[in-house]
């Protein structure tokens, strides 16, 4: 049985192993550009998740302006469809502070699903970020 495990990230060696996570999910399978990966990584809360402590997905939060943003959900392509998604976007919803008024994300279309289980609903218009289509998502 594969034992999958989320964490906060606490060393610069985890954070390094959700960077390369979000390198190759986002810049080399997905075409971003790198430029606009890599921002508002000091200001952030970062995740881990493992399998078999295995790296295999990473994400973060941070405040903004608006309220709290979850951001940069990224699962390796083999470990997609077992649930380390739910488990990324669980342990961020958990660790936002309980009165916490308003949380969002930016979401791919194909995500729309994932976070629609957790009390998301779309808000608005699709548009395109970093050349992918998205939904801003709103926790109600």
């Amino acid at each position: 049985m594969e034992i999958l495990e989320v964490k906060k990230i606490s060393s610069q060696e985890e954070l390094e192993k959700a960077f390369a996570i979000r390198k190759i999910v986002f810049v080399d399978e997905q075409g971003c550009p790198p430029e606009l990966e890599w921002e508002n990584e000091d200001v952030s809360t970062h995740f881990l998740a493992t399998m078999d402590n295995q790296p295999v997905g990473a994400c973060r939060w941070r405040k903004t302006d608006a309220g709290y943003k979850l951001e940069r959900f990224a699962v390796l392509k083999e470990y997609r469809g077992k649930r380390v998604g739910q488990a990324l976007v669980a342990a961020t919803l958990a660790d936002l502070p309980v009165d916490a008024p308003y949380v969002y994300l930016n979401a791919q279309i194909d995500a729309v699903g994932l976070y629609s289980k957790f009390g998301f609903a779309v808000e608005g218009e699709q548009f395109e970020e970093a050349g992918i289509q998205h939904f801003k998502m709103v926790k109600k």
